[in-house]
This record gives structure tokens, C-alpha cells and sequence, in this order.
């Protein structure tokens, strides 16, 4: 994977990249010599920006939202809206609501009511580009507007009656295979061990993403120094206990400085994992690219940003392989597909990464459903939810290494009344 990327610019000559790149005044060398034209890189991504991504031609009449309503049952959150004409979608928070519901009531919820649902793109934008970006950023603007997009899509997919992919992409994988993801970092490694056969051994899967670096980020320990020597002897320990038909995958959530992130980067490779995620902090564009450069390990990230800005130079910058926005912290499904076609326009993937939420894992896969560059497999963390529902098209389990994704019309899944019911409407 990751001598494709660096020989894309050389091997694309079908777009006409290559010759672009050689002519063109903003081209640059890269580490290996090859060329990036990093101007025309820009305006391409600049325009994969601009396109609208929801379908408005399925909608022949303005759907205005008349009611946006935040319900909530101790630390569960249900987004549920409804058009001047009666239709109704409804979403499930991320438990994170229980810190940011202001936002979501006092700053959003008034911005939405009168507008028409048709027009998400352009409200997108303007919310972030004129809005609130100036005062609330991150996920504290991400994650409640995301909660609500999904409550819209869902709204649009039942008059539309078509699947949520079908209204921002193509079904590119009706079918999408995971990883279990495992965290165990503050754990011995014979006990973290033990914890990752027990979850590898509970799902019918052959690929495992496990943390490396092993500084706890819950820890109130500032002198915590993590478990010394613990990655060294887990990442070899993994292959030899699964064998090369496991796919393995390394995350360090922004341990390592950029020396060793490139030191641990190449005992992944040499044990044959197939990425490395977040190897240094996830803002630190250059020191992202810099590992990427010294390593063949295809590098991730990105599940921490908020904005288009880090995702562009990247990208344009050939600084990293595989894309991971989080569908609630980014501020919803239409603006990571315009991440993913990013992406997909120089010949990267997109793994996105999962918060939770009582259907994060299904909000997810709905979306890798429809971009058309998902990678291999994807995150999984159990089923675990509180939230009680019906799905009509797919058992959603694990089968054969893969989650069947709803076909039914908005999100595919039927919440059941009785526990909408315990939800109480909030207001300020």
C-alpha cells in the first residue's frame, strides 16, 4: 500500500497528474524524488469541496423543518425532528450530549427550525464557515450538529424511501468487514494479552487493531510512564500467536515523538501489521508526514480533527495514507464523504474512526457503505447498546468477518416506541 502512494504521482498519467506535476510552477520533490504538484493538488481538493454531496433532485418539494427536539433518558440523548408536512426522523445521541447539550439547544436547535432540510449542504457550510465555527469549534460544535444531521438524513431517507448511502453516495459495500478494536493500555502485558484473545475469540472476525505507546490517557498519574517495554514485545507476540492471515493494525493515539513513532513504525513492518494510526499528535501535520515518509507501514489519521484544513494539506501534501474521520466529532455523514472523495481523488482510503454513541457502530457503517475508497476493514467495538431497536433488513452481527448494512429506508432501523417514551424533551 504504501509503495503505491509513493509511486501515485509517477503511475497516475490516465488523470493526467503526472504531467501537471512536471510543468506545473508549484511542484515540489518529495523524499524519494518524486514529484507533488502541490498547487494544482489544492484546487483540485478545493472542488471536491464545493460539490454538494446530498442528493436535493430526490426531493422535488421544499422539506421545512417545523420542530427539532433533544430527548433525553439519564445518559441517553434521542435527536427527533419533523417537516411542516408530518415526516419525522429521529437519531441517537452520542452520551457525550450530557456536556455539550447547551450547544445543541441554545446555538443549533433555533438555526435549523424554518430551514429547508434539502439545503443540509449549504447549512453545513454556513454553520461552520459563518456560524458558530467562530466561537465553538471541535467537537463541541461536531458532535451535537452531527446528532442532528443524522435525525435529517434519517427524516429524508423515509420520504425519499431509500437508504441514508443512497442519498449521499452509491452502495459501494452493502457489506462491510470490521476489526475488533481492543485498548488494554494501562494493563501487563500477560493480562493485555489475555484481554485481546478474549475479545478476538468473541466475533467471528481475522483482523485486530491494538494500542500501542501505552500511556493512559484516564490516568490522573501525570508521572505515569506507561508500561516499559510493553509494545516491543506485544506487536511480535500478536503475529506469532495469530499467524500472517490475521490483519493486524497498530494505534498509538499521538504517543510517540517523530523518532520513535519511525522506530516502533518499522517493527510494525517488520511483523507485517498493515497501518499505523495516529503514530504522533494528530495536529502535528509535518511530524505526520515525516514519519509517513520514513516508513512503507501505510500511516492513519485523522479522528481527532474537526476541520477540512488538516485533512486538505495532508492530502495535497502526500502526508498520510488513509483517512479517519469521526462521523459525530466531524460534524456528521455529509462532510466525512467529502473527506472520503478527498481521499479517493489521489488514491487514499477511509477507515473512520467510531466514537460510540448508542448506534455509533451503525451511523459508521452506513457510511462506509457508500464511499467508494473504504479500507479493508473496519471499527468495531461490540453491540453492546442501550438502546433498543429493530432492524428489518439485517440481523446486524458479525458474520463471516462482516456486519450486513441495512437496506431500509433512512438509518434501517425501527427505535422501539416504548423506549422513546422514557426520553424526556430538554429544553433551556
Amino acid at each position: 500500500m504504501k509503495t503505491n502512494r509513493r509511486k501515485f504521482i509517477s503511475t497516475t498519467v490516465t488523470g493526467g497528474l503526472a504531467a501537471a506535476a512536471l510543468s506545473y510552477c508549484g511542484a515540489k520533490a518529495t523524499s524519494n524524488g518524486s514529484i507533488i504538484n502541490v498547487k494544482s493538488r489544492y484546487a483540485k481538493l478545493d472542488e471536491i469541496l464545493k460539490k454538494p454531496i446530498l442528493k436535493k433532485e430526490l426531493f422535488t418539494t421544499p422539506v421545512i423543518i417545523e420542530t427539532l427536539e433533544l430527548l433525553r433518558f439519564e445518559n441517553s440523548f434521542l435527536c427527533r425532528i419533523h417537516s411542516k408536512d408530518g415526516a419525522e426522523g429521529i437519531s441517537v445521541g452520542h452520551n457525550e450530549l450530557s456536556t455539550l447539550f447547551p450547544i445543541f439547544l441554545k446555538k443549533l436547535q433555533p438555526y435549523f427550525i424554518g430551514q429547508d432540510a434539502r439545503e443540509l449542504d449549504l447549512i453545513l457550510e454556513k454553520i461552520y464557515i459563518y456560524g458558530f465555527n467562530f466561537r465553538y469549534n471541535g467537537i463541541a460544535l461536531g458532535l451535537p450538529l452531527a446528532t442532528i444531521e443524522f435525525a435529517i438524513l434519517d427524516m429524508l431517507g423515509h420520504i425519499a424511501d431509500k437508504p441514508v448511502g443512497q442519498l449521499i453516495g452509491e452502495i459501494h459495500n452493502p457489506e462491510v468487514a470490521v476489526y475488533v478494536a481492543t485498548e488494554f493500555r494501562e494493563k501487563p502485558l500477560e493480562e493485555h494479552f489475555d484481554l485481546i484473545k478474549k475479545a478476538v475469540a468473541e466475533y467471528d472476525t481475522r483482523a485486530l487493531k491494538v494500542k500501542v505507546g501505552y500511556q493512559y490517557a484516564g490516568t490522573k498519574d501525570i508521572h505515569y510512564p506507561g508500561v516499559p517495554g510493553k509494545t516491543e514485545r506485544l506487536i511480535p507476540l500478536l503475529r506469532h500467536t495469530y499467524g500472517d492471515d490475521m490483519f493486524l493494525y497498530a494505534d498509538s493515539n499521538g504517543y510517540y515523538n517523530v523518532k520513535e513513532a519511525i522506530r516502533v513504525g518499522k517493527l510494525l513492518e517488520e511483523y507485517k501489521y498493515s497501518y499505523f494510526e495516529e503514530p504522533v499528535m494528530y495536529d502535528h501535520f509535518e511530524d505526520i508526514k515525516e514519519v509517513a515518509d520514513a516508513l512503507t507501514i501505510p500511516v492513519a489519521n485523522g479522528e481527532q480533527d474537526q476541520s477540512f484544513v488538516h485533512f486538505r494539506w495532508s492530502i495535497a501534501n502526500d502526508g498520510l495514507d488513509i483517512v479517519q474521520p469521526d462521523i459525530y466529532y466531524f460534524g456528521g455523514m455529509i462532510r466525512s464523504m467529502k473527506v472520503a472523495l478527498m481521499a479517493d481523488a489521489f488514491g487514499k482510503t477511509i477507515v473512520p474512526h467510531m466514537s460510540g454513541g448508542g448506534l455509533g457502530f451503525l451511523y459508521d457503517y452506513i457510511l462506509v457503505s457508500a464511499v467508494p475508497n473504504a479500507g479493508a476493514h473496519h471499527e468495531f467495538k461490540g453491540l453492546d447498546t442501550s438502546v433498543i431497536f429493530e432492524c428489518p433488513t439485517s440481523p446486524l452481527k458479525v458474520l463471516d468477518g462482516k456486519i450486513k448494512v441495512p437496506t431500509g429506508p433512512g438509518m434501517g432501523v425501527n427505535i422501539d416506541p416504548d423506549f422513546i417514551k422514557k426520553h424526556a424533551v430538554m429544553k433551556m
